[in-house]
């Protein structure tokens, strides 16, 4: 879907979404770069006043897999997922985009560790061809509870396109599911298990967390750092777990799960990384701390549309209306400058000369930014 870069395209009367303010003005786009921004334009396409922002850079999404696996034991041709996906994220505003891969396979799913390296393929070979409108780069969610986590993570670890790893552990009573009535309601709900059944299954996963996660988070976390692999650290809670991410070389604690472990992970100097879908709808799903809660004592890095493309711009366009802390640069900030920075990708996530020219066209209406036009590299993709 990318196409050789247009010698120079001007968009004009735009509100410009700078890093630290809004502008009124026009962009010039040369040679897939930003090389001019001004007051205005006498020339150029005309942007009616909406905003144009820097595209999303989405660090964290589980959504291909509900294009690879639509129903149970249902599988889809693994590059037309990738299409679909891509379509998707882009309509979204994403013009790059981490595709979270799992990596440790618990015993209710029906996919398999091979499945994830056909979706890589997938993925590589439609960047490779040119298919795919947005920029992918790959994210490892790694199970370590799960007993073939690092036989999962060793068919993948060397991929190119593998630039994060997350270590999480969904074992009951700790974490994300500290709370064990959210569990039961989680799980029971997903999985349509008795309630034998489901004490059953959390008795094997809080055995199989106590046997190996803590192996599978050394092993990983000591590769990645040896290979300059970005790690996050998913769903800490404790202080206890922020001193392990501290000791493991951990870059992004994503979805902490109390303001104790988000304060202590941002003043260690980590990005803080929380839902959009938390975001739009006020509150995680799992009863923990809420994303708005944490903007407001400054403790928000960066936002993750996790399984909602479209919230990641819907949330940055809510917060910079709904908290007085907030305002809409700052905001966009956590969904394009601050992930840019955090996977040490420089070339983008601002406006600014020398940048990528990864745009979004907005237009607000009835309170909900549309996306109106996306460009990669200066070319139009959506």
């Amino acid at each position: 879907m990318t196409q050789k870069n247009a010698a120079e395209t001007v968009l004009t009367n735009a509100r410009i979404v700078l890093a630290d303010e809004v502008i009124e003005g026009a962009i010039l786009l040369r040679d897939g770069l930003i090389a001019d921004i001004s007051a205005a334009s006498a020339h150029g396409e005309d942007m009616d006043g909406d905003y144009v922002i820097p595209g999303l850079i989405e660090l964290h999404t589980d959504h291909l897999e509900n294009h690879y696996a639509p129903r149970p034991k249902v599988r889809w041709n693994a590059i037309a997922a990738v299409q679909a996906h891509d379509a998707q994220v882009a309509a979204s505003g994403i013009t790059t985009v981490f595709d979270a891969l799992r990596v440790g396979i618990d015993e209710q799913s029906d996919m398999g560790s091979t499945e994830m390296l056909v979706l890589a393929e997938a993925i590589a070979g439609g960047k490779q061809a040119g298919r795919l409108r947005a920029d992918h780069f790959i994210h490892l969610r790694c199970e370590v509870s799960a007993p073939d986590c690092l036989e999962g993570f060793e068919l993948l670890q060397h991929h190119p396109l593998v630039r994060l790893a997350s270590l999480m552990d969904h074992a009951p009573g700790q974490r994300q599911f500290a709370n064990l009535d959210a569990y039961r309601v989680y799980y029971q709900g997903k999985l349509k298990m008795s309630d034998q059944a489901l004490a059953d299954f959390s008795a094997r996963r809080i055995r199989d967390s106590e046997m190996h996660a803590g192996p599978h988070r050394a092993a990983i976390s000591q590769f990645c750092q040896a290979n300059d692999i970005v790690l996050a650290s998913h769903d800490d809670a404790t202080l206890g777990h922020v001193d392990e991410a501290i000791a493991q070389g951990i870059d992004v604690a994503e979805f902490p799960t109390t303001v104790e472990a988000a304060r202590a992970s941002h003043e260690a100097g980590m990005a803080v990384l929380m839902g959009a879908p938390n975001v739009v709808r006020g509150s995680s799903h799992s009863g923990n701390v809420s994303a708005r809660e944490l903007a407001e004592h400054g403790l928000l890095d960066i936002l993750s549309s996790d399984y909602i493309p479209f919230s990641l711009l819907q949330a940055a366009f809510s917060l910079g209306d709904s908290v007085d802390s907030i305002t809409l640069p700052h905001a966009v900030r956590l969904v394009s400058k601050h992930p840019a920075e955090a996977a040490s990708l420089h070339d983008r996530g601002e406006i600014a000369m020398g940048k990528r020219a990864d745009l979004v066209r907005v237009r607000v209406q009835d309170g909900v930014p549309i996306v109106r036009t996306v460009w990669r590299e200066g070319n139009r993709v959506i």
